[in-house]
């Protein structure tokens, strides 16, 4: 069956060398896109009330704000300054519709190896988050990072962890399924159907795993060109009932952001038809 473009999100990361959240927001609705999920420092610079109201008018939905998170600091000053920002994250995810808030959870604290302290920061912080989020009906989805980033980004890493967090804390912590982070999983189906079982998937996020990877941030490929069963991965979430927005997110330094906006937009859709 052929995905419809309505389902097809771009995160504004794929263009965010080429284009500012405007330019994005008009490329999507020009190629057809359904939906977009700006990322915070564009969002800055349109300003919050002018992006919700130009995401609206181009009739976008917004698959997610990315992002909050960032819970750990190495002192109260540091957990307090997080705790406020993503409270700001909360109300700008709010004021333009966001579906969820992303939360790229962050590492280790500097100068720090203790691990099962900043997963313990990360959790208490999400709970500290929720008290202002269920009121605002606005879903934390969780998104965990490849193991290679437990230091610095992401010390949640696995659907499991996450799942965790997710029954412990209860209604709603939900979250984001990026393929590039969890394809290598040994886990991920069955963590993924436990997930949508409990309507827990709130985001789902595609690209590819290129071989070899030049850069471990930014040398993310385009659907189709790396190594992970996108379309596998993508039957398990769809078959928990989860039928909301793909969201297209490609961090590409040598490749994609040196090409024209325009052309990126159009594999992007090819590729989304061909490849997810």
């Amino acid at each position: 069956m052929t995905l419809p473009l309505s389902r097809l999100s771009l995160n504004t990361a794929t263009v965010r060398a080429q284009w500012n959240l405007a330019q994005c927001i008009e490329g999507c609705a020009r190629h057809g896109f359904g939906g977009i999920a700006p990322w915070r420092d564009k969002l800055a610079e349109l300003g919050t009330e002018v992006a919700a109201r130009q995401i609206r008018d181009a009739g976008l939905r917004v698959s997610g704000l990315c992002r909050g998170g960032m819970f750990p600091a190495a002192d109260a000053a540091g957990r307090k300054a997080a705790a406020e920002d993503n409270l700001r994250a909360l109300d700008e995810a709010v004021a333009i519709g966001a579906e969820c808030l992303v939360l790229v959870v962050g590492g280790l604290p500097a100068g720090s190896r203790n691990l099962a302290d900043a997963r313990a920061q990360v959790e208490d912080g999400i709970a500290a988050l929720l008290e202002a989020a269920r009121p605002a009906g606005m879903p934390l989805a969780i998104e965990p990072l490849h193991p290679m980033y437990a230091a610095d980004r992401a010390c949640v890493n696995t659907m499991a962890q996450a799942r965790g967090i997710w029954e412990r804390l209860g209604e709603g912590v939900t979250v984001a399924v990026d393929v590039y982070h969890v394809w290598w999983d040994p886990d991920l189906r069955t963590e993924i159907a436990a997930a949508g079982s409990a309507g827990r998937i709130a985001a789902f996020h595609v690209c590819d795993w290129l071989v070899p990877t030049r850069d471990l941030l930014l040398d993310r490929g385009m659907m189709g060109d790396g190594v992970i069963e996108i379309p596998q991965i993508r039957r398990w979430v769809e078959d928990t009932g989860f039928d909301g927005m793909i969201e297209v997110e490609i961090f590409s330094e040598a490749n994609w952001w040196k090409r024209d906006a325009d052309e990126v937009m159009e594999v992007v859709k090819t590729r989304y038809l061909s490849a997810v």
